[in-house]
């Protein structure tokens, strides 16, 4: 990829002045992982961090200064050597003293009694009490699996190397750009960024290799979406409570809530409001009909390398144009097997489909490729009623001869509007969560207020996704005749049938599949962050093209 198409030339990253010992820690354990979280601010929990935070509960209590043999939550930092540290405990013997660092696991069978990124942690704790006159010679590392204390000598060699580590990270880091994943690793299943890292799907799409399945389980997550006309959201401990007139529609923890959609007369106190922000949970607005109309959540992600590239490739109009390419070729493509496998379009249509995407794919320039999309998606459309059943089972207000926007004019245009407004709602979340900022696009032109990068990277999932919400809950009765009003010249779904149409949608989104490409399984929610990370390494330069979603 060149320069141009990753974002232009790589500068040198705005390191702080002082590196943190628990980052030299994942640096020697691995580079990568030490520049996602420490450069690029990434973060993800499993049970081993979960685990490692309950072990260090304790130690994380201040204790002051004026302890007499215990010191816990020690600060300590130097100029000279550009480094600093929070010290889990440090013990006083007379005259010298220990830096002790907890960890979760098991004390591993080693003759130096740590592996090295542990001893070179605990190391540079001891060179920063060194530098601050305390005499330091060795630190205990306690290991709360086995309940152990493993003595580690801070002999030259361990200092020398720790001094040595903490260079080369300063060095590597300060180029701008990240490390390489870490080649057929044991080290990366376990690793809580796995799936913010994508080692095997990096070296898959690089080499034209195989990808090694590391499973990355869907976070049990939820949207909590509310739609009563009046209701009131609040926080009640622990977790969100939605009520009406008195009567309780829902509650749930936290923990579980991957999102808060709130649709149409809906309120919000300041407090539930804080509660998720401070989570990381965004509140999504949605009017009463289906218009997107945005979201609020707290600080947005820390990766601003990321955005800064996501802006300068928008320059680029190579870049902008090779993606949309796959994105508008994939749409097509999808949305011809779903004609294929629900339909009965003549072969005519869907070979000229078939022409279309490809077409898509060669295409040179912008103007072209609009024209192209265009006709895909009259071709499509033209077939789109063989997908439903016929006019006495659904009756005749269902007939559909075409796609109509603004307003809907038919029951089949207002659920496919509707659906398409979800997708385009978690779509804005995915990448507000991965670090994007989801107004700036690349096919779709920046305009107030509309998401254009979550409309372009939803563009291969509006048939695979929305739109075969939208058959489903027809075909089996989900959503009837009944289920619509119209307002002035507009038909929109009435209350009830909107919820039961997005419990179909939500059902859609955790459906589990076999990816198309990598071939391990994943939910179509997981896949959404997938490919959006998958554009962050394009953007990085780290993989030659964007490999645009496409059913087999």
């Amino acid at each position: 990829m060149s320069d141009a198409g990753a974002g232009g030339p790589r500068p040198p990253a705005a390191l702080p002045d002082l590196i943190p010992a628990r980052m030299l820690n994942e640096f020697a354990y691995c580079p990568r992982l030490c520049y996602l979280m420490w450069v690029q601010g990434e973060w993800a929990d499993n049970l081993e961090t979960v685990e490692g935070k309950h072990v260090h509960r304790k130690a994380d209590e201040p204790e002051g200064p004026r302890a007499e043999v215990h010191t816990r939550s020690l600060h300590l930092s130097s100029e000279a050597m550009g480094l600093t540290a929070v010290v889990d405990v440090v013990e006083r013997e007379g005259a010298r003293v220990r830096p002790v660092e907890y960890k979760r696991g098991k004390t591993p069978l080693l003759p130096e009694g740590a592996y090295e990124p542990e001893r070179v942690q605990l190391c540079s704790q001891g060179l920063l009490l060194q530098e601050r006159g305390y005499e330091c010679h060795e630190g205990l590392i306690y290991y709360a699996a086995s309940h152990e204390r493993v003595r580690i000598r801070f002999t030259p060699e361990l200092e020398a190397r720790t001094r040595e580590l903490l260079a080369d990270m300063r060095a590597r880091l300060s180029q701008g750009a990240i490390p390489e994943p870490l080649e057929d690793s044991p080290k990366c299943p376990r690793c809580s960024l796995v799936g913010i890292c994508l080692p095997e799907e990096v070296r898959f799409l690089t080499r034209a290799g195989t990808v090694r399945p590391i499973a990355v389980a869907d976070p049990a997550l939820y949207p909590f979406v509310v739609q009563e006309p009046g209701a009131t959201i609040r926080v009640d401990h622990e977790r969100l409570v939605a009520e009406a007139k008195g009567k309780e529609l829902a509650s749930v923890g936290f923990e579980r809530i991957s999102q808060v959609v709130v649709m149409g007369i809906v309120h919000l106190t300041t407090a539930a409001l804080q509660q998720c922000m401070s989570r990381g949970v965004p509140v999504v607005f949605l009017s009463g009909s289906g218009w997107f109309y945005g979201m609020a959540r707290g600080l947005s992600h820390k990766n601003v390398e990321l955005r800064a590239r996501q802006f300068a490739a928008a320059a680029d109009g190579r870049f902008a144009l090779a993606l949309a390419k796959s994105l508008v070729a994939a749409k097509i493509a999808n949305a011809r097997v779903l004609l294929r496998r629900n339909g009965g379009p003549s072969q005519d249509v869907l070979d000229a489909m078939a022409a279309a995407a490809r077409q898509a794919d060669e295409t040179d320039n912008a103007e072209t490729l609009l024209a192209v999309e265009g006709l895909g998606a009259r071709l499509y459309f033209s077939g789109f009623a063989t997908m439903l059943k016929d006019g006495k089972a659904l009756g005749q207000r269902f007939d559909f001869e075409g796609r109509t926007r603004r307003p809907p004019t038919d029951p089949v245009n207002a659920l496919l509007s509707f659906a398409y407004t979800l997708l385009a709602k978690d779509w804005a979340v995915i990448l507000e969560s991965v670090g994007f900022d989801p107004m700036m696009g690349y096919y779709h032109k920046p305009r107030y207020g509309r998401p254009a990068l979550a409309l372009d990277l939803m563009e291969p999932f509006r048939p695979v996704i929305a739109d075969s919400v939208v058959i489903s809950a027809l075909n089996n009765g989900e959503v009837g005749a009944d289920d619509f009003f119209e307002r002035e010249g507009a038909v929109l779904l009435k209350p009830e049938a909107r919820k039961r149409f997005v419990g179909a949608y939500e059902r859609r989104l955790m459906q589990e599949i076999q990816h198309p490409l990598f071939g391990y399984a994943a939910t179509y929610r997981r896949i959404f962050e997938i490919q959006a990370r998958l554009l962050g390494r394009l953007l990085f330069g780290e993989i030659p093209s964007y490999p645009s979603f496409r059913v087999r």
